[in-house]
């Protein structure tokens, strides 16, 4: 059963994000579906909710820019259009700290952190009791309508989620602006709720995006699983191991095969949601430890296709794809 929280319940909702339960929130835009971004079985949990089909990056939200750049390294042009536009529709995505503390698969393994400050006194006050980062992509189940009320989130989600904390119809209604500035330029990778015009005015020229089926063919954007090397360790990885060799380390779902030369345990149970949150933290940490080693791949036991394991596959495929 999905509660549904009043305004003066935001404590009861901050307790239940601490305790890794996902709970939905109203911002500006639209309801997010919030989970606490350091925790990745919660973080996994988003994705299993929401049927969604690729680990995307989520958006992570904070109660102010200081909180945000704690976890994301910003440039002049960031403070500025945090000093312009934070609160409010727009999300920037910068480089990651490396003490980020932030679960990696809330950023899709990638080097980067999308953060956003919402202009919503709920949200700000979810956040402020939570005191922790939340991952908030829309909360709907994927290909749905975004929801812009509580009863919206409770239709698609009731019964997935713990609880809605309900603050009325979101004011914009469309998804925040989202502008890349991590790779050293500036790029419009989703239109939203600030004019790419307003933040023009600000910055100087922004990247219009290419389409998306373009994107998809070039796999050139930052933007939510599209490019292969982001997910690629610098060993070789193969996939669907049925044995494994002493010279390979082993990424193992369900009891290990014998005789790896290093193991990483996705899930000792088969627990997809688990695996999911270990996922990225396990091809870096054999990637190195191989390296160290003196390993020549990465051996990947199979993980099945049903629920999470279709996007974790998604990830592996990608990460033992031919390199270009």
């Amino acid at each position: 059963m999905t509660l549904l929280l009043r305004a003066q319940d935001v404590e009861q909702a901050a307790a239940l994000l601490r305790g890794g339960d996902l709970v939905g929130f109203p911002t500006e835009t639209v309801y997010g579906l919030g989970a606490d971004a350091r925790n990745g079985r919660a973080v996994a949990a988003v994705f299993d909710a929401k049927g969604r089909p690729h680990f995307n990056p989520l958006i992570c939200h904070f109660p102010d820019a200081a909180s945000a750049f704690d976890e994301a390294l910003p440039d002049d042009r960031a403070r500025a259009l945090a000093d312009r536009f934070w609160p409010g529709p727009l999300t920037l995505v910068l480089p990651r700290r490396p003490e980020c503390r932030v679960d990696l698969l809330a950023g899709a393994g990638l080097d980067t952190l999308a953060v956003r400050v919402p202009a919503h006194p709920l949200a700000l006050a979810l956040l402020r009791a939570a005191r922790a980062p939340v991952a908030g992509p829309s909360a709907n189940r994927s290909g749905q309508v975004s929801p812009t009320t509580a009863q919206h989130v409770l239709h698609g989600l009731g019964g997935r989620i713990a609880a809605v904390l309900d603050g009325g119809p979101c004011a914009v209604g469309v998804e925040s602006t989202v502008l890349d500035l991590a790779a050293g330029g500036a790029a419009l990778l989703r239109p939203g709720g600030v004019p790419v015009e307003a933040i023009e005015a600000v910055i100087g020229p922004v990247a219009r995006p290419i389409p998306v089926s373009a994107a998809a063919a070039t796999r050139t954007l930052r933007s939510p699983g599209m490019m292969l090397s982001h997910y690629a360790p610098a060993l070789p990885v193969r996939l669907a191991a049925g044995d494994v060799e002493a010279d390979e380390a082993l990424l193992a779902f369900g009891p290990a095969l014998p005789g790896a030369g290093v193991v990483w345990q996705l899930s000792g149970t088969r627990d997809l949601r688990e695996a999911a949150s270990r996922l990225f933290a396990g091809l870096r940490w054999l990637d190195a430890e191989g390296a160290r080693l003196g390993l020549r791949r990465i051996a990947v036991m199979p993980v099945p296709l049903a629920g999470l394991g279709a996007a974790i596959n998604d990830r592996l495929e990608r990460a033992a794809a031919p390199r270009g």
